[in-house]
């Protein structure tokens, strides 16, 4: 069901710090700091050969992000996002399989302006999955 790895996504503090240590001192090719609103993130991806890595900043006080950088307040990895074919039959196999799909289960608008949705970490060895229709 699950296709290639879409990318990893970390929490970070500070946005700008994040920018600058990876167009930097790494040399990556760092896109621009994008607000969505539906998910209380700002996300900038850094493009890489194979796949992406997503930085997340909370926007706004009731941002998801805004929890887990308290109780890790240097950042971390906070999810991995994987492709699918098709949103809705990977969550029916997954749901039909005893996972659990945030939220209401029904698929959000990603900031690839894709369906998305997120399964619960309890489910998956204590990952966030996020699942990207493409």
């Amino acid at each position: 069901m699950i296709g290639r790895l879409n990318h990893v996504a970390i929490a970070v503090p500070d946005l700008a710090a994040a920018i600058a240590q990876y167009s930097g001192a790494l040399g990556a090719n760092v896109g621009a700091p994008q607000d969505e609103p539906d998910h209380g993130v700002t996300v900038v991806f850094i493009e890489l050969p194979n796949t992406k890595i997503e930085r997340l900043y909370p926007l706004g006080e009731n941002s998801p992000i805004r929890g887990f950088l308290d109780k890790n307040p240097a950042g971390g990895i906070h999810h991995i996002c994987y492709e699918v074919d098709d949103i809705a039959a990977a969550r029916e196999q997954l749901t039909a399989s005893g996972a659990r799909v945030l939220g209401d289960g029904s698929p959000k608008i990603g900031a690839h302006g894709k369906p998305v949705i997120f399964l619960h970490p309890k489910d998956f060895n204590g990952c966030l999955i996020e699942l990207e229709e493409v």
